[in-house]
């Protein structure tokens, strides 16, 4: 209902949208001079990403309540003395701010627009900034974001009449949603944004505002896509490297103090033996799930196709991980690909 809802008011006036975001900047700039002008955030998805994104968030000194649909991780942060809630409005209710790290597409909608949902009673919700930080299509993000402009606020901040949504996927992995390192791509109205700042700076080093809404899902597919391309590159660089008769270790050298030197070759090296702390280190355990990359670069692919873009390489990379999946690696890292698709060898 949301969306449709949203829908039908495309036809909005200039005037209004204009004052809208006119107001959000008068907010905004003479807010984000205090240090933070949000204490109570909302987090909805307690995975392996947002429950270490919370865990950050309550270090920084953030009110939180959580909601998942796993019972138990909810448990898990009450005995900690976090608040959690049984839906998404009712996490609402509790929380000037909403991050959301969810799954897919369809979950992120129905968290918004569902039964229960964020945006449950139509134009009057209590959130100023909805942040999701979930890899989702732009197309979809943008819908969302839409159907969020739409509604007003129940508590009246100043001038600001109506609340906003950002787009801010993550990059860096479980490993920096843990330490606080991830790196935040950031879609939606710049003011919004430098509002959102001190929350982001809270779970992450690095915060890129990428343009308007929607923009921030792009980049992060963009990105991901780049990543399995040069994964897939590395791996076969080296498992070709090691039936020539070079070395891992050798060839990685190599690599990375030459012009093949990438992040799967310095810092996420494919090879078991080859680098400590990596999920090649561990059996591909406890690192970006195959089974996600494959999603990620679906998302790419429906992407390329909706704007008439060549996609070779997403072709080819999604065969390739599709197949990795299918044969049981699915829930290993996508830098599995070394030993499960090119029959790379440990180093020893």
């Amino acid at each position: 209902m949301a969306i449709r809802r949203a829908q039908t008011l495309l036809c909005l006036s200039k005037f209004k949208t204009n004052f809208v975001f006119g107001s959000l900047h008068r907010l905004f700039s003479s807010s984000s001079q205090n240090s933070n002008q949000f204490q109570n955030v909302g987090f909805i998805g307690l995975g392996n990403m947002g429950s270490r994104m919370v865990n950050n968030l309550v270090k920084a000194g953030y009110k939180v309540t959580v909601h998942d649909i796993n019972r138990d991780v909810m448990k898990m942060f009450t005995e900690m003395g976090v608040s959690a809630r049984e839906t998404p409005y009712e996490v609402a209710q509790d929380s000037q701010v909403v991050i959301t790290m969810l799954p897919s597409s369809s979950h992120v909608m129905d968290v918004y627009t569902g039964t229960n949902g964020l945006l449950l009673g139509g134009n009057a919700i209590r959130p100023a900034l909805l942040i999701d930080s979930s890899t989702i299509d732009p197309q979809t993000t943008r819908k969302i974001s839409l159907a969020v402009s739409n509604c007003n606020l129940k508590e009246k901040r100043d001038n600001w009449k109506r609340p906003v949504m950002l787009d801010a996927p993550v990059s860096g992995g479980v490993l920096a949603a843990e330490a606080g390192t991830l790196t935040f791509m950031v879609g939606g109205p710049e003011d919004a944004y430098v509002a959102a700042r001190p929350i982001l700076q809270s779970m992450g080093r690095t915060s890129i505002y990428c343009g308007g809404s929607g923009n921030g899902s792009a980049a992060k597919i963009c990105n991901n896509l780049a990543m399995a391309v040069s994964m897939l590159g590395t791996s076969e660089a080296l498992a070709l490297g090691q039936s020539l008769g070079i070395s891992a270790s050798t060839l990685t050298e190599v690599l990375n103090t030459s012009s093949g030197r990438c992040w799967s070759s310095d810092a996420y090296n494919p090879v078991p033996g080859v680098m400590k702390g990596v999920p090649s280190s561990r059996d591909y355990n406890g690192g970006f799930a195959s089974k996600l990359m494959a999603k990620d670069l679906n998302l790419a692919a429906a992407s390329a196709e909706e704007v008439g873009h060549k996609n070779p390489l997403i072709s080819k990379a999604q065969e390739i991980y599709k197949k990795m999946c299918e044969e049981g690696h699915e829930t290993k890292d996508f830098s599995c690909v070394f030993r499960h698709f090119y029959n790379g060898k440990d180093e020893v």
